[in-house]
């Protein structure tokens, strides 16, 4: 569904706000929103700001790390391709580091 979703949402965007450079200048910037989002609710789990205490949950750091997730898969698919191959050979790669012995580059 996550993919389909992400290819709904980009037909979307590409309908209601068109698919000129500026546009997807402002989906991939989205990505940075939400990860302050992101920050910020963990700000708030930890209670750093000792005017508002702590105001937010791990459960709300948990779904605004997963709008990161969906506003990158969006903004992937808006640059014309496929999001699952994306992340796929991500993992692949990162699986790669995981894997290397100690000190090999």
């Amino acid at each position: 569904m996550i993919w389909s979703e992400a290819r709904r949402w980009r037909a979307h965007l590409d309908a209601n706000n068109g698919t000129d450079p500026n546009e997807l200048t402002l989906r991939i910037l989205k990505i940075t929103e939400e990860a302050g989002e992101a920050a910020q609710a963990w700000i708030g789990v930890q209670g750093q700001n000792p005017r508002k205490g702590v105001t937010h949950t791990v459960d709300d750091v948990v779904g605004e790390l997963a709008d990161v997730v969906f506003t990158s898969l969006v903004a992937i698919a808006s640059l014309g391709a496929d999001p699952r191959e994306a992340v796929t050979a991500v993992a692949t790669k990162a699986a790669g580091y995981i894997n290397r012995p100690p000190g090999a580059a």
